[in-house]
């Protein structure tokens, strides 16, 4: 059963319904759902289907193609000695088929495409030269390698270009998806429990499938990672090798990113991994903030050049911070609970769920309509001038002259702002107004879960955003 996929299902089914030809691109992160939604859609029904072979030859490929070649009715299939002949095969395939409408669905295109193979002018060719001009043809490819989609497909500057009727991009759950999954799946889990799932998993449906009835989140969680066969506990070698073909660089950067929570800086990020090359680390970064790992944040008041990159795919964060240390205690999430260590990572995981659901954030302070920049922003201590130094968790910048100076603080009941908490809050938005020397409004804004205890220091608050809030 399809869920949180409403969208992606209609421009399948108005595709399909239309009376022309279409070719569809879907791309997004491993373990996103790409085959699902596309085999849920049609019933896993399809005149032709076919998955690329992890690491095949160009020999195996096309022996695979025709294997499904005959799998789908072609009884006697000739070997196909290259991808246009392999092609050809399909045509006959179509031309065969009393379907209404032909639907072929190829996943793991970008497996198919090894070098020197010619799998790319022979799609070119099947699509340009005859698919497109029938009517009746519904062409959906999918890849996991985001990158080598966006470049080679969407992208593609040769016989495919502009040639896509349509792309989808599948972005992992929501809060409220998560939380529909689950209550129809059966599971009794409160929104506190699934959100700390949700810093575990991120939005990835397939990691929420593996949840067992019975059992607690803490418990499933240990059952997942932590257990003798936990199926997540080498998730993160295969992660990284199904999308590039040489990972090595890609998982540096990753690596010192998962080292540096707070973020790094193009230039730090070069010290940490060694890539002094400037084209291919920007390529890199590109594509791994395509592929949904990593993310770019502008500092507000600073140069492009002066952006933070941060790690945000919830999965490699929890690997960073608690698998790669090889732990050997089956029950260790029920062991650590209230422990610094999970405590710390709870903060620093609820601040990357608030970045994920700022459209919510936005939809809680009223401003849906307005034009925003969503930015960090941070100083170094300089007393001589009356910098106290402060990192500030999360800035909105609205074009109506407001900036929402969010606090994001992780809690497991109402939140409380003492006298520290009141002067650090203080002595940031102090700096931030001489540092960068803005003329907006400062609106002081909290986001915690249970919402806030008033006090004598509550009411400087402008705005409280609370965990309910962002699963709205």
């Amino acid at each position: 059963m399809l869920i949180g996929r409403e969208k992606e299902f209609e421009t399948l089914m108005e595709a399909y319904k239309d009376d022309r030809s279409h070719f569809i691109a879907i791309y997004g992160r491993r373990r996103i759902g790409k085959t699902f939604l596309v085999r849920e859609t049609f019933n896993y029904t399809f005149t032709f289907q076919h998955a690329g072979m992890s690491e095949g030859s160009l020999k195996e490929q096309i022996k695979a193609f025709d294997a499904s070649i005959k799998d789908a009715g072609q009884i006697k299939v000739k070997r196909s000695k290259d991808w246009i002949e392999a092609f050809e095969h399909l045509k006959d395939i179509i031309r065969n088929s009393s379907d209404h409408k032909k639907v072929i669905f190829i996943d793991e295109l970008s497996w198919m495409d090894t070098p020197k193979g010619g799998f790319i002018p022979a799609l070119e060719n099947f699509w340009n030269g005859w698919a497109s001009g029938r009517k009746d043809i519904l062409l959906i490819v999918c890849s996991s390698a985001t990158s080598w989609m966006i470049s080679k497909i969407i992208h593609n500057k040769g016989g495919l270009y502009n040639r896509l009727t349509e792309t989808i991009a599948l972005k992992p759950f929501n809060l409220l998806q998560c939380e529909e999954y689950i209550k129809t799946n059966g599971f009794v889990f409160n929104r506190d429990q699934i959100l700390n799932a949700y810093m575990v998993f991120g939005g990835v449906p397939y990691y929420w499938s593996l949840l067992k009835k019975g059992l607690s989140m803490t418990q499933n969680i240990d059952e997942l990672f932590f257990s003798q066969d936990a199926p997540l506990k080498d998730e993160y070698r295969y992660l990284f090798s199904s999308i590039f073909k040489n990972e090595k660089p890609y998982v540096e950067i990753v690596k010192a990113l998962g080292g540096c929570l707070s973020g790094l800086t193009r230039e730090e990020l070069i010290k940490a991994t060694g890539i002094l090359n400037s084209g291919d680390l920007t390529k890199k970064l590109e594509e791994l903030e395509s592929c949904g790992f990593i993310r770019k944040y502008q500092c507000f008041g600073k140069k492009k050049k002066d952006s933070v990159y941060r790690l945000i795919d919830f999965y490699t964060l929890f690997y960073y911070h608690f698998s790669k240390q090889q732990i050997t205690d089956e029950n260790f999430m029920s062991n650590q609970i209230n422990t610094p260590a999970v405590n710390t990572w709870l903060g620093l995981a609820f601040e990357r769920v608030c970045f994920e659901h700022i459209d919510q954030i936005k939809r809680k302070l009223g401003i849906e309509g307005v034009l925003t920049q969503i930015n960090s922003w941070s100083c170094t201590k300089d007393l001589d001038n009356g910098i106290f130094g402060s990192q500030i968790d999360l800035l909105i910048s609205r074009k109506d002259q407001i900036i929402n100076l969010c606090e994001i603080k992780y809690s497991k009941a109402e939140y409380t702002v003492t006298n520290k908490v009141h002067m650090e809050l203080e002595n940031k938005i102090h700096d931030f107004k001489l540092v960068s020397g803005t003329r907006y409004a400062i609106h002081p804004t909290l986001i915690t879960c249970y919402g806030l205890v008033e006090n004598s220091y509550s009411k400087e608050i402008q705005a409280v955003i609370t965990m309910d809030d962002l699963y709205k």
